[in-house]
This record gives structure tokens, C-alpha cells and sequence, in this order.
């Protein structure tokens, strides 16, 4: 029979080797890495940029119809565009910022400024993402347009009371099994996507979740804000796994010259 010694050092062994094995399966191993532009299909090039499930469903209806075979796949995917701003995303405008919708080019200040994005268009831009774990309670959002980090606050930390709106807010987080949840608030007015006004109010709640082949990563992202919003809007973003990928530094903007105001997107 072991004694309680051998018995002590057979179970550190036993620790020692299972350790690692058990963090490599945690949640956060899975999603960490550079993530970039998303699969060569059809839907993953329309939620290159956001999109939403009615102008998914929308292109989807589009190229089910046999009427379409003949039209440029280009020009369906700009119907469900269209059709996802018209049908879902400005009925659900408040009547103070349908004042402004669609803003002009020349009123966001990433156009005509060469300012980083607000966090409505910062968390669906184009082109890289990369997730970093800082420590065992805080994960970086490293963004490839404007070069842009966030750090995710992953135990529960509250924000310092009276804190001032920021560019990209507050972040904190929590797994919900495999999938990333990230609650923010404290978010500077700025623009969405869809070129609309949002105010201070502007709260938004992420969900990340990977493909089971683990080479698509999902963003769902639920966006309330009294002010802007008569109910919450929700749209997505999808990247593919680019292991290979780097950011470099973003320094390809250019303040434009000449501009015309009043051309509307």
C-alpha cells in the first residue's frame, strides 16, 4: 500500500501533467489569435462590413428566386443592402435621428478628419482582429482599421463612478459556455454604421461565437439606445482565421482635399 507521501507526490504529478491540458481546452484558447477577412462565400462577403438577419435573409430569398439567375451577384447583394437599411434599420430610427439619417460624408469625422472610429463603426470594421488574453482577467481587442485596442475586463470589475464617455467605452466580460459575452457602456456620441446619430446612451451587448471547424468567427452584436433607437438594433460581422496575418500601423488615411457636401452614401 502507498503511503500518504507517495500518494501526495503521485497526485502533483497528475496535476502537473493535466494542467496544461486543461487550459488549452478553456473557451478563451479557442478564440484567441488573428482573425481577418471572412470566408470566400456569398454571406461572408455581404457581412464583411455589418450586416443583419433580414438582409441576410433577404439575399438569401434573392438567390433562391430562379428570376434572378441572370442578374450580377453584385447587384443582389447591394438590394439586400438597401433592403436591410430601408426595411429593418430606419423604421427603427427615433425621429431625432432620422433628422440627420443618412448623414452626410462630411459630417463623420473618420472621413473628413482622419479620426479614429466611433465604437458602433470600430467593433464591424473591415480587415483585422486580433485577441489577445493580457492576463487571467482582461483580454485585449486589438483592431486592424485605425490600429484600435480595447481591454475586456473578464471579472466583473465595475467602471469608477462619474468616469467620462470614452471612444470605444467600457468593457466587461464573461464566457456563456463557448460563446465570448461583452457588455459595454460609457460610450462617446458618435456614428453608426448605417451612417445614423447615436448618443451617450448607446449601450451595446456582444456575443462571439466560433464554427465548430474553428475557422469562422461570428459576432452578433444587440445595440440599444433610447435616444436613437425606438427599440434595440442588432446587427453582425463575420472574420475567418488568419493565423498568418499581422497589424501593422495604420497610416494610410488622408484627409481629403476636395469634397463636395450633400452626396449621400
Amino acid at each position: 500500500m502507498a503511503s500518504g507521501r507517495e500518494v501526495a507526490a503521485l497526485a502533483g504529478i497528475l496535476l502537473a501533467v493535466t494542467a496544461p491540458f486543461t487550459q488549452a481546452q478553456s473557451p478563451a484558447q479557442k478564440f484567441l489569435g488573428m482573425w481577418s477577412n471572412p470566408p470566400d462565400t456569398i454571406v461572408g462577403d455581404f457581412c464583411r462590413g455589418w450586416c443583419t438577419d433580414r438582409g441576410i435573409d433577404r439575399l438569401n430569398a434573392l438567390l433562391d428566386d430562379p428570376s434572378n439567375d441572370s442578374r450580377p451577384l453584385e447587384q443582389l447583394r447591394t438590394d439586400a443592402s438597401n433592403y436591410q437599411r430601408d426595411k429593418y434599420i430606419r423604421p427603427l430610427l427615433t425621429d431625432a435621428a432620422l433628422k440627420t439619417y443618412p448623414l452626410d460624408p462630411a459630417d463623420d469625422p473618420s472621413f473628413l478628419r482622419c479620426e479614429p472610429y466611433g465604437f458602433a463603426k470600430q467593433i464591424v470594421a473591415p480587415h483585422q482582429l486580433e485577441l489577445r488574453q493580457l492576463d487571467k482577467n482582461r483580454l485585449e481587442l486589438h483592431y486592424g482599421e485605425w490600429d484600435a485596442r480595447r481591454t475586456v475586463y473578464m471579472d466583473g470589475r465595475k467602471q469608477a463612478p462619474n468616469s467620462p464617455s470614452t471612444l470605444l467605452g467600457y468593457s466587461v466580460g464573461h464566457w456563456e459556455g463557448e460563446t465570448l459575452v461583452i457588455e459595454t457602456s460609457g460610450i462617446r456620441a458618435n456614428i453608426t454604421p448605417w451612417q445614423s446619430q447615436h448618443s451617450e446612451q448607446l449601450t451595446v451587448l456582444e456575443r462571439y461565437t466560433r464554427s465548430p471547424d474553428g475557422k469562422t468567427l461570428t459576432l452578433s452584436a444587440t445595440l440599444r439606445d433610447p435616444w436613437a433607437f425606438k427599440q434595440q438594433i442588432v446587427m453582425k460581422h463575420v472574420w475567418g482565421w488568419r493565423p498568418d496575418q499581422t497589424i501593422a500601423a495604420y497610416d494610410q488615411c488622408e484627409i481629403p482635399k476636395e469634397f463636395k457636401r450633400g452626396t449621400r452614401p
